[in-house]
């Protein structure tokens, strides 16, 4: 049988009252928000949003639990590099909302949270995302954005959910030469990164198709604003001005994507949420499309430095195998009534203005982040036997754990020593010294 791992009933916001502002920072970037796009959904009474103190899903969070009181709202996070319950300063005294430390690839706590909060709506964030990581631990990847999302969709199936959003990127399209491509379009994904988005993309299909389970799949643009890890382009070339350094341009700089600010996306994801049909794939798009080079360029004349000043620029290595262009139709979205809001301009200040505040500081040591081509360490591994059904996966502790002070439980993955055994995946991955830290029994949110 299964442990069962008891949350304490004090799991609730810390605080009662409202955090104005962090750090000299407002309560949220988009503090005064406007009415409500849609109205409440009888349907919708639990939701759990997974990877909610990441970026794209604290600006959704923000916007789902001061939009919707009606809604109970436990953000389920395991507090990767990346992310911060800074993000959810906004929220986190409301009533509402709850956070929950957690991986989404330890199934039985996933199912024991879906039965204790009574989930009836999932929406899924949770993922590695950064390209170049992908390439040197893809392994991670593939454990975290296909199995973690394997694990919730049977917990899904099990618990009877009403709604299961899964959150994908346009990069499963490959490389896109010519007209923008539509939701029906065949996936060619061209990195480990956007294989295991594609491969989860197949999971979350095949439950609907075999179990009924009713989900959507959302495909977006490349995302900025408040709150992105400085891994990603835009933040890390703000964070680099800001120090003082030359751009790192990878190749010719000639690759171009297309950008979307992160509240326009919250707002079409809410819309999904509540016009969505199931069984439907949304495209999030178009944003400003722009060559690295000219993004660069720009940013440059933000910061009164000289686009055209060689010493403003460093060409570097190529990223491998990196896709020319992605572009895509987000047709199907309009006719929801979404359409963006904030022009590239716009966004662009209120993201430098922010990173100006907030960008050195906000995670910590950020230096790893900043060089051309940033990877985490690849894991080692080792094949070993599969753990034989029926027996208890190292995955779990032994015994429930105690309450925490702050009466929020963790569950997740125990490090017993400097490696874990995934013997239903059959290898070890060893040596991840930062293990101990991250599966510590309890979480903090404060």
């Amino acid at each position: 049988m299964s442990k069962v791992f008891k949350l304490s009933p004090t799991s609730r916001p810390l605080s009662s009252s409202p955090r104005q502002t962090l750090d000299g920072i407002p309560e949220s970037p988009d503090s005064t928000l406007g009415p409500r796009p849609c109205e409440p959904s009888p349907e919708i009474k639990n939701i759990m949003v997974t990877g909610g103190a990441g970026f794209i899903a604290s600006h959704v969070l923000d916007r789902l639990v001061r939009w919707y009181p009606e809604y109970n709202v436990t953000n389920f996070d395991k507090l990767d590099y990346c992310s911060s319950l800074k993000n959810l300063a906004s929220v986190d005294w409301r009533s509402n909302y709850h956070f929950v430390k957690g991986d989404i690839t330890s199934s039985d706590f996933v199912t024991y949270l879906f039965s204790e909060k009574k989930i009836d709506t999932i929406l899924h964030f949770a993922a590695q995302t950064h390209v170049d990581n992908s390439f040197g631990d893809s392994l991670d990847f593939t454990l975290n954005n296909v199995m973690g999302t394997h694990v919730l969709l049977e917990a899904a199936r099990i618990h009877g959910v009403r709604r299961f959003i899964h959150v994908s990127t346009d990069e499963v399209y490959g490389e896109v030469d010519g007209e923008d491509v539509t939701e029906d379009t065949v996936l060619a994904p061209s990195n480990p990164y956007s294989a295991t988005k594609a491969a989860a993309e197949m999971l979350v299909r095949a439950y609907t198709k075999s179990f009924g389970i009713p989900t959507v799949i959302t495909r977006c643009n490349n995302v900025y604003g408040p709150h992105q890890y400085p891994e990603k382009v835009i933040p890390k070339f703000i964070c680099m001005l800001m120090d003082g350094r030359k751009l790192t341009i990878h190749g010719n700089g000639q690759n171009r994507r297309r950008y979307i600010y992160a509240t326009d996306v919250a707002d079409a994801m809410i819309n999904i949420l509540h016009k969505g049909e199931v069984g439907e794939i949304y495209n999030i798009g178009p944003g400003q499309e722009l060559s690295n080079l000219e993004l660069a360029r720009s940013l440059l004349r933000a910061f009164g430095r000289d686009p055209d000043d060689v010493n403003n620029l460093e060409f570097v290595e190529d990223r491998a195998f990196n896709d020319s262009r992605y572009a895509i139709d987000s047709g199907k979205l309009r006719g929801l009534g979404w359409s963006p809001a904030v022009s590239f301009q716009e966004g662009i200040a209120k993201t430098i203005a922010w990173y100006r505040v907030h960008g050195l500081s906000w995670w910590g040591d950020i230096s790893s982040a900043l060089t051309p081509h940033p990877l985490k360490q690849l894991a080692q591994v080792e094949f070993v036997p599969p753990v034989i059904a029926g027996t208890r996966s190292s995955f779990f502790p032994s015994s429930p754990p105690q309450s925490a002070p702050n009466g929020v439980a963790f569950g997740g993955r125990l490090a017993r020593s400097s490696s874990i055994e995934y013997g239903r995946l059959g290898v070890t991955l060893g040596k991840r010294t930062s293990m101990d830290q991250q599966t510590s029994l309890y979480g903090t949110s404060s």
